[in-house]
């Protein structure tokens, strides 16, 4: 469930230009791994770190939200417990904070906590957040 490098290679490399919003979508496990409570609480600890790091390569934290169902998809396949937008300045931000010593300190928290997590990079193409 960590980054592949060739993954963070493409990214780095990528043509597109401009900011980019981190599609999070994420499992947690019933228990961390750790030890250390659930896999929330894991995910809580990782995020505090996290946090700190983003604001340091000029990212934010656009929405967060706990999933509440699948709506269109394969029901067991596609069932997520929590989703959140994150937007870096450049894709390149993005490939500098997951190949960080930042990142690696709190990336076992994250590894405790979560049974699944997907981030898919999305090019903004419309956001009413922008929008005058």
């Amino acid at each position: 469930m960590d980054p592949k490098p060739r993954q963070l290679d493409a990214l780095a490399a990528s043509a597109e230009k401009g900011p980019v919003v981190m599609l999070n979508l994420v499992k947690f496990r019933a228990r961390a791994t750790d030890g250390s409570g659930s896999g929330y609480d894991a995910y809580l600890r990782y995020s505090r770190g996290f946090v700190p790091l983003l604001k340091q390569c000029g990212g934010t934290i656009l929405w967060a939200g706990k999933v509440t169902g699948v709506a269109i998809g394969d029901d067991a396949g596609d069932a997520w417990d929590y989703a959140v937008l994150v937007r870096y300045p450049h894709r390149q931000a993005f490939v500098a904070t997951m190949r960080s010593d930042g990142y690696a300190a709190i990336n076992p928290h994250r590894l405790a906590g979560l049974e699944k997590h997907v981030i898919l990079p999305v090019g903004e193409t419309y956001s009413k957040l922008l929008a005058s």
